[in-house]
């Protein structure tokens, strides 16, 4: 009989704001699943993200059938895991655990996350020359994916130089050489003004780290800017961007197709993309307003 039932979850930290559970439920309930998804936020359990393997075989233990996992577990989960997909084996990062008779199974949809909303979002971008801020496990991805776009040449800038330095190498290794360059953060400022866009794969602007991961003054028209950070929607740099008159893409579309990729790993079926962009709108709207509701005055 085929299977009709899963429990699955996230592991990261400050994942409390979420949107993943109900986006997975919501398609779950549309092909009449009994789906349950879960949060496993280690800030809140209380283990350490280099610990992440003991949370991996617990889930395993009490019957997950997968995982997401998110910052800051992404690479550090891979030790843990039987085997990796070819794609998670060349970037050194998972966002997707399946556990399948007894193994665990890495994946990383957020190359086809990233790849599938950029191509939607902003498909006539200049690509010659980006500039990515962030080389962490969602960095990796997020370059890989920018490289198979066919950017010419991407910039890795990083708060950890010999971070941005492997990365470039692997990609290097896997695109050909040149095709990826580390720089420094003093470099910064140099190579955006000579950027076609920017791809910022940093936390900085989650609920947890508000505000811009570079000064402002940075930007300028004619640049376009794709963020991965999706809660809120609307970061601090979407919206200085787009007031000053830059293309942007917010993390919302990645974080949709990343999803739907996910749940076809998951549970073997063909989830409906569109259905589940309609859904993330409806909940990140409804939050909103919320938000505005409860922050705005005489409002009880």
């Amino acid at each position: 009989m085929p299977q009709d039932s899963y429990l699955v979850g996230l592991i990261g930290e400050g994942i409390g704001p979420s949107l993943s559970p109900a986006l997975h439920e919501r398609e779950a309930d549309r092909q009449g699943l009994r789906y349950l998804y879960r949060r496993l936020d280690i800030g809140e359990i209380g283990v350490r993200p280099e610990d992440v393997g003991e949370l991996l075989r617990a889930a395993r233990t009490v019957g997950f059938d997968g995982l997401n996992i998110t910052h800051p577990c992404k690479q550090l989960a891979i030790e843990h895991l039987d085997e990796l997909s070819p794609g998670a084996a060349a970037l050194g990062a998972v966002n997707t655990v399946v556990f399948d008779g007894g193994r665990a199974i890495g994946h990383n949809t957020d190359v086809t996350g990233f790849a599938a909303s950029f191509a939607r979002g902003l498909p006539e971008a200049r690509m010659e020359r980006v500039v990515q801020l962030g080389a962490g496990g969602a960095g990796a991805a997020v370059a890989h994916a920018v490289l198979t776009l066919g950017a010419g040449r991407i910039v890795l800038v990083d708060a950890l130089p010999e971070r941005a330095a492997a990365l470039a190498d692997s990609l290097n290794r896997h695109f050909g050489e040149g095709r990826a360059v580390p720089a420094g953060m003093d470099e910064l400022a140099a190579h955006i003004a000579g950027a076609d866009g920017i791809v910022h794969a940093t936390p900085t602007g989650m609920a947890a780290h508000p505000g811009l991961p570079f000064p402002a003054e940075l930007l300028h028209p004619g640049l376009w800017v794709a963020e991965v950070v999706y809660r809120p929607l609307e970061t601090e740099l979407v919206r200085t961007a787009r007031n000053l008159g830059c293309a942007v893409l917010d993390g919302g579309g990645m974080a949709v197709f990343q999803a739907a990729d996910a749940f076809r790993l998951f549970t073997g079926r063909e989830p409906d993309a569109a259905r589940m962009l309609t859904h993330f709108a409806e909940l990140a709207g409804t939050e909103a307003a919320l938000r505005a509701a409860t922050s705005s005055p005489g409002t009880d």
